[in-house]
């Protein structure tokens, strides 16, 4: 009677122990605002998910949404992500929540990849910390390319912008198209196709290997004057993440820091891929000599510094903080 007892009792910790095992699996919704497959970052993201559900023996999961598949405005990610929606994302509008981050995107602040290492490793803990009001968690930021002029017409320089309405993605860059003459509209990378055919724009700030892949049927000429970089962030509902055991976060943060650098890996290599098959396809493909750029650069110095002052003490200590680091 005695081992029949026993033996129900170990029965019963073991059906016990499974069950506890089972209910602490996470299964998270993923999301991004890419509705392409094959870019670096969304493949980026498929591997995020398979290394994690594979190193954590499926105590996390994550299945990935791409752009337009759930009811979620691009510019409510970081929202719906705080508010639970989805758990983990990829944001690429996410300044309307985060304003601070805008100063990595200032026209002309930011030449290079180097340059680019150096201002945001002043910028990452203010980005953290802007992420965290929102009630999420920031796992890191991957880069595209700079971003560049494409357009119907042959731009042959900065004066060509006159009179000309010109996608832009964030407020930025459209003051970067207004200081030349042109008009900035904000589009979702859904709509760029049609206003381009039916001439509602003339032209878009991209990168060759961002929306340039899949718009440059309608974009002939390619004026490469880096006007900025464009970047996205990796970001998860903080009470999720906090929820994961400490061996399943340090995985899901180890990951993505690795795949961020390869994401970013990625985008430089597409690039040089992109602009050959496009200059092959017929594209004008022209580079801004250094002149052209320091006098832009020049011409959008004063703007950096009324920004922040327009947006708040804050802004103007981080961006004399990223200025002082750049040399600037």
């Amino acid at each position: 009677m005695g081992f029949a007892k026993n033996y129900l009792l170990s029965s019963l910790l073991l059906i016990g122990s499974t069950t506890a095992a089972v209910a602490h699996a996470d299964n998270w919704t993923g999301y991004t605002y890419s509705a392409v497959s094959t870019t670096a970052a969304v493949q980026g993201m498929e591997r995020i998910s398979q290394r994690i559900a594979k190193q954590t023996d499926g105590d996390l999961s994550i299945t990935l949404h791409l752009g337009k598949t759930l009811q979620i405005s691009s510019t409510d990610i970081t929202q719906a992500v705080g508010d639970g929606i989805v758990d983990f994302a990829a944001d690429l509008f996410f300044s309307g929540n985060v304003p601070i981050a805008r100063i990595l995107n200032l026209p002309l602040l930011i030449n290079n990849e180097e340059e680019w290492d150096k201002a945001y490793a002043v910028m990452e803990p203010y980005l953290k910390e802007g992420f965290a009001k929102q009630g999420v968690a920031y796992l890191g930021s991957y880069r595209y390319p700079q971003q560049t002029l494409f357009s119907r017409f042959e731009m042959r320089g900065l004066a060509d912008l006159r009179g000309r309405k010109i996608r832009v993605t964030s407020p930025e860059q459209g003051a970067f198209v207004e200081a030349f003459g042109g008009s900035a509209i904000t589009l979702a990378g859904t709509e760029v196709p049609g206003a381009l055919e039916r001439g509602v724009i003339d032209g878009v700030l991209t990168a060759s290997a961002g929306g340039a892949k899949n718009w440059h049927e309608f974009l002939p000429s390619n004026y490469r004057l880096p006007v900025n970089y464009a970047f996205s962030a990796l970001i998860a509902n903080q009470d999720a993440y906090d929820d994961l055991s400490d061996s399943t976060r340090q995985a899901l943060d180890t990951i993505a820091s690795e795949e961020i650098v390869k994401i970013d890996a990625g985008f430089v290599e597409d690039e040089q891929v992109q602009m050959q098959s496009q200059a092959k396809a017929g594209m004008k493909i022209l580079e801004a000599d250094a002149a052209v750029i320091e006098q832009a650069q020049q011409k959008m110095a004063p703007f950096w510094r009324e920004w922040a002052k327009s947006a708040g003490a804050d802004h103007e200590k981080v961006l004399a903080e990223v200025l002082q680091a750049l040399g600037k």
